[in-house]
């Protein structure tokens, strides 16, 4: 049999054009041109403009000298600027001054599209840097650092995204005090008819809310305390509030909703386990110690309870992130996430001094707390939540003969103390009265049984510092079985 010819192989696709990345030449020569004719140009287009939005990078040194010039106060035309780019190989291999005056010469009747060029190429440069980071991704997918999986990517990818989606928002520039005065009224009548004292998220603490109005969107609000004062507690609690009353508002009927809407919260702990933040709320929840819920030392009523009260806080939207010392850039960008995706109306973080810093410099540990609560306060303001964060307190505090905390004993406490919209520390007298007990039989010992009564059920929160209120002390019921948190007027 012959051998059959071999068919003829397919003929390759015709090679794609390399692409190019979007660009405007003419609207940058018109920009340009007009600056030159012009100067007050300049302070009129967009201020997120920069040199290195320019896609020709002549042109981009051109509008940078020119911005360096008019800033001072002088003349920016092509006389200037021939002896600034005197030596400059790029100007000359365009033209020189030459081309400076056939620029202002081209861009003399378009000076009132200024702004118009100016957002173009703004709008170009970001689309250019889209497609850069959509390479870059593509590369990690491909070739992944050996410490990295596809997860890192992702959150790295989200991170740069939003940072490239943000760049022109922070420097906004000025808002007419009419705008603020609007939204400062806006305020102000959501909280006059409102049935409630509070304007902010309650924690439904009643005197804490009262004295702070609730937790109010974009403030920073330090909770601070000395191990086992019960700071996590309360932060734990004030979480479990605010989203147990979404889950109330929510299964709510539409006529019959309740006036505390609650909210979505965002819980990072970065010392307790998820499984320990579920453990104390399924406690306090069906009122069964923590301790005998891990040892299992409970009995088949108590075991049912807690089962019931587990399915009654599945929809609880309480979202807990465990990862140990997390940077305060990946804080942000899961935040943003939950935002996006599931939205968010509170962020804990338990506790500060365990986030880790995204600088890679050792300029001390000052330093690093710095950034790090200035990056939770802007995360608060961008997201406009009020952000709790959980902070340490000095060894300072047990010299001193009254115990109770004070803006100084903060570590850190310069950034700490400026950042903070609210700071609250917690104190329990009872913590160290129990622990100095008199010899027993002796009439010290009668009356410190008789203090240790008195206080054996009460915490303070102290309000150290507010920037909308006054500071103070309030009194609330602590029960250290369920480490729970509860209003003192209250109980009996």
């Amino acid at each position: 049999m012959s051998k059959q010819p071999a068919l003829p192989l397919e003929a390759p696709p015709p090679a794609k054009p390399a692409r190019v990345a979007p660009h405007n030449l003419e609207a940058e020569q018109a920009l340009l041109g007009a600056i030159l004719f012009d100067n007050e140009t300049y302070n009129r287009i967009t201020p997120n403009l920069q040199d290195r939005h320019f896609f020709d990078p002549v042109h981009g040194r051109i509008f940078a000298a020119c911005a360096e010039i008019i800033s001072a106060g002088e003349l920016a035309d092509g006389v200037t600027l021939k002896e600034r780019f005197a030596r400059d190989g790029g100007i000359k291999e365009i033209g020189g001054a030459l081309y400076l005056m056939k620029l202002m010469e081209m861009a003399a009747p378009l000076t009132a599209q200024a702004q118009s060029y100016a957002e173009l190429i703004y709008d170009l440069a970001l689309r250019r840097e889209l497609i850069r980071v959509g390479n870059v991704i593509a590369d990690l997918a491909e070739n992944p650092p050996d410490d990295h999986d596809a997860e890192d990517i992702i959150e790295e990818a989200e991170r740069t995204l939003f940072t490239l989606a943000e760049s022109g928002t922070s420097a906004s520039g000025f808002s007419p005090f009419s705008k603020a005065l609007a939204t400062s009224i806006e305020v102000a009548a959501a909280a006059y008819e409102s049935k409630s004292e509070v304007s902010g998220i309650a924690t439904h603490f009643e005197d804490l809310d009262r004295m702070l109005g609730g937790m109010h969107p974009s403030d920073l609000v330090i909770l601070a305390g000395r191990p086992s004062m019960g700071k996590t507690a309360l932060a734990t609690n004030i979480a479990f509030n605010i989203a147990k009353a979404r889950l109330a508002f929510d299964r709510a009927p539409e006529d019959g909703k309740p006036v505390d809407k609650g909210g979505v919260v965002a819980f990072f702990s970065l010392e307790m386990s998820a499984e320990q933040l579920a453990t104390r709320l399924l406690s306090d929840a069906a009122e069964i110690e923590s301790d005998r819920i891990r040892r299992g030392k409970i009995s088949k009523q108590e075991y049912e309870r807690l089962a019931d009260e587990a399915v009654n806080l599945q929809k609880l939207p309480l979202h807990i992130d465990e990862t140990g010392a997390i940077g305060i850039a990946q804080l942000q960008a899961r935040a943003r996430r939950l935002q996006r995706t599931m939205g968010l109306d509170c962020i804990v973080v338990d506790y500060l001094q365990l986030v880790t810093s995204s600088s890679r410099k050792s300029d001390g540990r000052v330093q690093e707390v710095s950034e790090i609560t200035q990056g939770l306060k802007a995360l608060a303001k961008d997201l406009k939540v009020p952000v709790i964060a959980l902070s340490q307190l000095s060894r300072q505090v047990e010299t001193r003969e009254d115990k109770r905390p004070q803006l100084s004993d903060l570590r850190e406490s310069g950034s700490i103390e400026q950042d903070a919209d609210v700071v609250l520390f917690v104190y329990r007298e009872s913590y160290y009265l129990e622990r100095a007990e008199p010899r027993e039989g002796t009439d010290e010992h009668i009356a410190w049984m008789r203090q240790v009564d008195e206080v054996r059920n009460q915490a303070e929160v102290i309000i150290g510092k507010q920037r909308h209120g006054p500071i103070g002390k309030v009194k609330l019921f602590f029960d250290s079985r369920y480490t729970r948190f509860g209003n003192l007027s209250a109980r009996s």
